[in-house]
């Protein structure tokens, strides 16, 4: 649990850091919102609030695979 190292599986990790970043540039380009993206955005330079997100994605991928469920959207309260 920490940081993305450089161990592992190179290319996952690439597929990782591209989704992020595209998803960071698109997030800038459009309003503003509250949710936990946007907060890292402010706080953080893109590339590097694009590595917490994919640090994200793959802790999330990695669950989902470990406990054999399904992703289920935050439903907002």
């Amino acid at each position: 649990m920490g940081r993305i190292s450089k161990m592992g599986n190179r290319y996952l990790r690439r597929l990782f850091y591209l989704g992020a970043i595209a998803q960071v540039s698109a997030r800038r380009r459009g309003e503003a919102g509250e949710d936990w993206l946007w907060k890292i955005i402010g706080r953080k330079k893109p590339k590097q609030a694009a590595i917490a997100l994919a640090n994200r994605m793959a802790r999330t991928a990695y669950a989902l695979m470990k406990n054999k469920t399904e992703f289920r959207t935050a439903q907002a309260a």
